[in-house]
């Protein structure tokens, strides 16, 4: 047995309380972003750095305007598609935008996804965008 099992079935370990935070997606609503045609539904937000899980509702002919990406992003398409210059990702596909990368996106047909951001993007316009 390992060590960590002993402990905990001797009562040196415990579950921290309120450690697990359940969030009932079909309890909140979609809020509009600061972009047309995209609303959201915020799963889980840490504004003092940065992080954020959402779900992103694009409707048809929705566009996320030329961005830069600080930090990792991670999306899981749900319904539909969307893309940008490298390529197409659909319903249950993955796709990943590596630190620093710069884009614009799009989507035809609209879509539901799951995105996972550790800093916000930087949009084009903003003060502080810095094409590197």
């Amino acid at each position: 047995m390992s060590s960590v099992f002993n402990e905990r079935l001797s009562g040196k370990l415990a579950p921290t309380p309120g450690g697990s935070v359940y969030v009932d997606p079909s309890q909140l609503e979609w809020q509009p972003s600061q972009f047309p045609k995209i609303q959201m539904m915020v799963l889980y937000r840490d504004d003092a750095v940065g992080e954020m899980t959402v779900l992103l509702k694009w409707e048809p002919g929705a566009v996320l305007p030329f961005h830069k990406h600080p930090e990792i992003e991670q999306s899981f398409v749900l319904e539909g598609s969307f893309y940008d210059h490298d390529g197409i990702c659909r319903a249950g596909q993955f796709v990943y935008r590596v630190p620093g990368s710069m884009h614009e996106t799009r989507s035809d047909e609209g879509c539901l996804l799951l995105a996972v951001y550790r800093k916000p993007n930087i949009f084009f316009k903003s003060a502080r965008f810095v094409a590197s």
